[in-house]
């Protein structure tokens, strides 16, 4: 992990031991609590957490009532979903349903969707989700910011019929943060244009659901239900999963078709995208989640192995998740599009334009405007298609930076058609996020069935605030 002038990756390797693991009961995200008229409350404000070792300073962060993270929210799939935002920071905020095929209205994009929630004010998301799976929800305006101090929570949309139980059914949020040389959050980094025309905010201590090492105790011969979200907000991860035993079943909340086995190598996880993953533990195993992507890997989550009433379950006995339907793309008769990607440090730049006018090297010093789509840097005022609905899509992504960039469209779920330098194998797989490497060319399509505005921007968030934002509208 790059060293930012704050805790550096040895000193993340070191700390490890000696942060030692926390128990299972400060492992999971605890459960949203509702309001008599059946609304969850959500309230966006400070509070202190201790990142770092157990005798490091607390950061001052923004949270989800007071948790890190947010309150997770559990609803069966076609429920209505109720959820009061309260406003307590001294900036206005939203929030996004992250994966949902949501109603517009209520997707929680400040400036496309709604106006951002004043300090002192709330609001109030009322919809329903179509599709089971594994989501989260995160602030939208200023996400760079906002999602960097810890505004994010899961959310978790069940099957119509139980496939595992709450103790079989973990949730994992996995984020990295930029810690000062006393382990607290280093907040005068915050909107570096080193960051926002490189990588983006990469950090230097890692944490599962806000704790360093978490550990969770398994029972041997039985199947283990773990969802991971990136919540990063630029870091890709590289995680072993083969390590564990594990099956990979779902991608972005959608279920696979068919499970695939976890890759022996690298299974990379970009910003914003989830996995979801089987694992069967055997007896006397002392299981770990472990990232690979420097020279020396570390466990950043341990599953110890207690014995259980068996150990011969198999994957043929694992538990099956029932397959969402999504509209299927027409490809005789998709309209093609182009979204070619240009800027950044070491890019091609090329003619870029900001709100109508050329975008110069002293206007881009101003505004922090460094990425374009198609030319444009950052929301314009022209959407990047308009589609009627039920038309299918596809978009060719040419990625002509010297990053790799996540992917995101809001509103709809897609097909990946075509990948010609892939960091994922992800190949004809339901996503909503997907990874495009320097270089690369990626196709995808999809059915835009979903009525209104739609954002489609990288989702490392400090890519999207300088530049690399569009949006779409479906009739």
């Amino acid at each position: 992990m790059a060293d930012k002038g704050g805790v550096s990756r040895r000193g993340f390797l070191q700390g490890v031991g000696a942060a030692g693991a926390v128990s299972c009961s400060g492992f999971l995200p605890f459960r949203a609590a509702v309001a008599s008229d059946g609304f969850f409350e959500i309230a966006a404000g400070r509070s202190e957490h201790r990142l770092y070792k157990p005798d490091a300073a607390a950061s001052s962060l923004w949270t989800y009532n007071g948790g890190l993270p947010g309150p997770e929210i559990r609803a069966r799939r076609g429920e209505t979903i109720k959820v009061r935002l309260i406003n307590n920071l001294e900036e206005g905020t939203s929030i996004h349903w992250h994966g949902i095929r949501i109603d517009n209205a209520m997707d929680g994009v400040s400036g496309l969707t709604q106006q951002a929630v004043a300090p002192g004010e709330t609001f109030e998301y009322e919809f329903t989700s179509p599709d089971a799976g594994t989501y989260w929800y995160h602030a939208h305006n200023k996400s760079w910011n906002q999602v960097g101090r810890g505004l994010y929570g899961p959310l978790i949309i069940e099957e119509d019929t139980q496939v595992f139980d709450r103790d079989h059914d973990l949730t994992l949020l996995l984020d990295d943060w930029r810690l000062d040389q006393d382990g607290k959050l280093h907040l005068e980094s915050f909107g570096s244009m080193m960051d926002w025309s490189h990588a983006g905010r990469l950090g230097n201590w890692l944490t599962v659901n806000g704790k360093s090492l978490p550990s969770y105790t398994l029972n041997a011969g039985e199947a283990y239900r773990l969802r991971l979200v990136n919540a990063a907000n630029a870091r890709i991860l590289e995680l072993d999963l083969a390590g564990l035993g594990a099956r990979i079943v779902a991608l972005d909340g959608q279920a696979l078709e068919a499970p695939m086995d976890a890759p022996e190598g690298p299974f990379p996880l970009g910003p914003a995208q989830r996995a979801d993953i089987i694992m069967v533990p055997k007896a006397g195993q002392a299981l770990a989640l472990r990232e690979v992507s420097g020279n020396a890997p570390f466990d950043v989550a341990q599953f110890p192995v207690s014995p259980g009433s068996t150990d011969q379950q198999s994957h043929a006995a694992m538990p099956v998740l029932p397959v969402n339907s999504l509209p299927e793309p027409d490809l005789s008769k998709a309209r093609e599009l182009t979204l070619h990607m240009t800027g950044g440090a070491m890019g091609m730049m090329g003619a870029m334009t900001y709100k109508g006018a050329p975008l110069t090297r002293e206007i881009m010093r101003e505004t922090g405007q460094l990425w374009a789509f198609n030319g444009v840097a950052n929301l314009p005022e022209q959407s990047f298609f308009a589609a009627e609905r039920g038309e299918t899509i596809a978009v060719t992504v040419r990625n002509d930076t010297a990053f790799a960039h996540a992917m995101h469209s809001h509103g709809h779920h897609f097909r990946i058609l075509e990948q010609s330098l892939p960091l994922a194998p992800d190949m004809n797989t339901w996503r909503d996020t997907f990874l495009i490497a320097p270089g690369e060319t990626t196709k995808i399509a999809f059915v835009a069935d979903n009525p209104g505005k739609w954002l489609f921007h990288c989702h490392m968030l400090e890519h999207a605030a300088a530049g690399m934002t569009t949006w779409f509208e479906v009739a």
